[in-house]
């Protein structure tokens, strides 16, 4: 930070909290490896492929298996992603219920909702936890992009579904999500592999792995570029990705974790939908004085300090994002005796942006430091099994980042400095846990987690004229203290049903920025707002009745209180809007995957995969100004749904793999999937369109037999077979109050820009991986 004094108590308090959370053998937002990497599970008298996806009963409270127990989970194995294009995080979730995906701000940053989690925002993930081999990806201030995930590098993903601030802290509000890279010892050797196809497409990647009791080391590396489909969307994002774990003794082990990214994308400006109905892809914008209907501009400062603007377009004002993440973490795991262990970690995380994005560019870094520490003990009570598990964090962040006006002379060109914000958020929590199996067939858990949180900023804003630039500093700091308790019960009354019920609790503190602007629309303290919370009850059940039949099912209810929105201040206010807690929602729905074998003697190698999730989330309390220049009117939103988030999707698969014979080794699928269309707005008047789309894929893996060609993986794959021209990102906008106090109709929504990006017209792709 700019002022020394902050500087030296920001980092004093670093020193303290740090060996806070060192001392305490604790972990909040406790890491999710795969199972595979940690002790065996305790058997259960239940047979299901997916028994895991609802429970973990551990002997050891490792990262692999550290979730609250009968937490709601689904998993998408590498089998599920592996022979396609595999472009992004929204190809490795698709077959998972209760995740939904919209495009991002560039070909990778997914917005990954769960259960409506980040369903308002334009970029990343929000408002849950993001780990990957039990590393946070998560920065301190809730955010994570998945700009840094290439599919190729994964074995697997985990979505751990509803309020989860127990284990995963501050922003586990919707749950968690955990990456699996592969193991080195799977892939034992060298992988060379290119993906090509429509708009320029080609993804060169390698993968090395090996191991042994002793060790084991994954090394991936990945190169993606593209013309992209809609205008102004070129990108290169390269990706490097490795995980080291070494055996120091029987009890002691070590892992090392490396993560490192770099976006460079143009960026398209996001239409109305009048504009996407005219011209989808953008097509003919690249000069805005002459472009053609349906395209969007941006309205820059001619001289890129003060007076009159210019509209531009995305092209000429070259908008995009220019961003490197790095992570480095190393963890080590201790076994006091076969029943006691202890992890402790550290990660580093550096996420550097330079965004010119819209009218402004923001440029800088935000450092992130994580201490996580946990123990766990496996005994008995009255002959009974219990887990214990008790554990601490620390996580830190500062950042400092400029915001330049852009100037219309092309190239991302910076003008005046528009404002600048330093400032620092720090999380420090503390986690129990007991899992009890008071019975051969019943597990009970209880749990509690705490955590506090400070958050301090200072922005200066610059107001330039033609004979001087104004200065003003604007300060916030507060302090957050949460408490989330958990229990849950898991019953497996037979080898063919699991059942589960959980009540948990979760909580997420406002964002740096919205501490900046008051109610009354000035620039000032806005630090009165809440933590928003949520109390959700899960109850679910997996069936087994065959060999050839899983059947997972769960309904949630949940309920929201002091949501974080932004409105209007009120008539001419200098600011315009402010954030505000809305005071209660309520979050309603039912999950189900399925797979079927239908015919398992006739022809083993087909089945059929369903996933489909229902959610229905409304206002039960909560008013919306709206204001023009003359008056300001406020409207209840009571009963209304809650925009951004869909109330049906539906992905569904039918496979099939070749097992034997000539033609053994050949597969593909085709798949269907539908979006419900779903509303933009608070007034529930304008509605994202609904969509469609069929896919095709088939790969050939060769069988042993035939030696050499074995080491070769080939397929090709069609996407949007029927060319349907669809949204693929829709956000949020605002309402309107018209000059005689009532609210604008769809007719004005619909010319209100900056939403939605049209998703992929039909395209071709194809690939190649040959192992050495």
């Amino acid at each position: 930070m700019n002022d020394p004094i902050l500087s030296v108590r920001r980092h004093g308090m670093t020193v303290v909290l740090l060996a806070l959370a060192w001392t305490f053998p604790a972990i909040a937002q406790q890491p999710l490896q795969s199972a595979r990497q940690s002790h065996p599970a305790k058997p259960m008298p239940r047979r299901s492929s997916h028994a895991e996806n609802i429970i973990v009963i551990g002997n050891a409270r490792s990262p692999a298996t550290l979730r609250p127990t009968g937490e709601t989970t689904y998993s998408a194995d590498r089998a599920n992603f592996a022979n396609q294009a595999a472009q992004s995080v929204a190809d490795m979730v698709a077959t998972l219920p209760g995740v939904t995906v919209l495009q991002g701000n560039g070909p990778r940053d997914t917005v990954v909702s769960v259960r409506g989690s980040g369903a308002r925002q334009s970029y990343g993930l929000k408002n849950i936890q993001v780990t990957e081999d039990g590393f946070p990806v998560t920065q301190p201030d809730g955010t994570a992009r998945a700009d840094l995930i290439d599919p190729h590098a994964y074995e697997g993903v985990d979505v751990f579904q509803g309020p989860a601030s127990t284990l995963y802290g501050n922003y586990a509000i919707n749950g968690a999500i955990n990456f699996r890279t592969r193991n080195g010892a799977d892939i034992h050797g060298l992988e060379l592999g290119s993906d090509f196809g429509s708009f320029g497409m080609i993804n060169n990647y390698m993968t090395m792995g090996a191991g042994n009791h002793s060790y084991d080391l994954m090394v991936f590396g990945s190169d993606v570029r593209g013309t992209g489909f809609i205008a102004n969307s070129q990108y290169d994002t390269s990706t490097e990705n490795m995980r080291l774990r070494v055996n120091l003794t029987p009890s002691d082990r070590l892992i090392f974790k490396f993560i490192n990214n770099v976006t460079d994308t143009a960026l398209p400006l996001r239409l109305s939908l009048d504009q996407y109905r005219a011209n989808p892809y953008q097509r003919g914008c690249a000069n805005i004085a002459s472009a053609a209907v349906g395209c969007a501009s941006v309205s820059l400062l001619a001289n890129g300090m003060y007076g009159t603007r210019q509209a531009t377009s995305s092209q000429q004002a070259g908008l995009g994002r220019f961003d490197r993440r790095t992570i480095v973490g190393l963890r080590w795991e201790h076994d006091f005796d076969p029943r006691t262990t202890w992890h402790t970690q550290f990660t580093y995380d550096q996420r550097h942006i330079d965004q010119p994005t819209s009218t402004t560019a923001f440029v800088g870094p935000f450092n992130s430091y994580n201490v996580q520490t946990d123990l766990t003990h496996r005994g008995h009570v009255g002959g009974a099994s219990l887990t214990s598990f008790v554990g601490a964090s620390f996580d830190y962040m500062d950042y400092g980042y400029q915001v330049y006006n852009l100037s219309p002379e092309g190239g991302a060109t910076r003008g005046a400095l528009n404002s600048t914000s330093y400032g620092h958020q720090w999380n420090i929590g503390i986690r129990f846990q007991e899992d009890w199996q008071f019975a051969p067939l019943w597990h009970a858990v209880v749990g509690l987690g705490g955590t506090q949180s400070d958050i301090g900023a200072i922005e200066t804003l610059y107001a330039t004229s033609a004979t001087s630039t104004a200065l003003r500093n604007i300060t916030a700091n507060r302090r957050f203290l949460n408490l989330a308790p958990e229990a849950s019960l898991v019953y497996a009354p037979s080898s063919d049903w699991t059942l589960h019920t959980r009540a948990g609790t979760a909580y997420a503190t406002p964002g740096y920025s919205s501490f900046f602007v008051t109610p009354q629309g000035n620039y000032g303290n806005n630090t009165q707002l809440k933590s928003e919370t949520s109390v959700g009850v899960d109850l679910g059940a997996e069936w087994h009745p065959s060999p050839s039949i899983d059947v997972q099912a769960t309904g949630f209810y949940e309920f929201y209180r002091n949501e974080l929105v932004s409105q209007s201040a009120g008539v001419n206010t200098p600011a315009g809007s402010y954030t505000f807690n809305a005071p209660a929602s309520q979050h309603r729905g039912v999950e189900l995957a399925s797979t079927w074998q239908p015919w398992r003697t006739a022809l083993r190698g087909a089945r059929l995969k369903l996933s489909y999730t229902y959610d229905n989330q409304i206002y039960t309390d909560y008013t919306e100004v709206l204001s023009n220049s003359t008056m300001a009117r406020g409207f209840s939103r009571k009963g209304n749904l809650i925009p951004g988030v869909m109330p049906h999707f539906l992905d569904g698969r039918a496979l099939y793999d070749q097992p034997d014979g000539v033609f053994q080794g050949l597969g593909g699928f085709a798949e269907v999937t539908w979006r419900s269309a779903f509303y933009i707005d608070n007034a529930n008047l304008l509605k994202a369109p609904s969509y469609a789309l069929l896919n095709l894929e088939i790969h050939y893996d060769p069988p042993p037999r035939m030696g050499w060609a074995h080491r070769l993986h080939s397929y090709l794959e069609v996407q949007n077979v029927t060319n349907q021209t669809y949204a693929a990102a829709a956000t949020d906008i605002s309402d309107t109050l018209l000059a005689n106090g009532q609210q604008a109709g769809r007719a004005v929504l619909a010319t209100k820009t900056g939403s939605i990006y049209a998703g992929t017209p039909r395209a071709f792709f194809g690939g190649v991986r040959i192992r050495f």
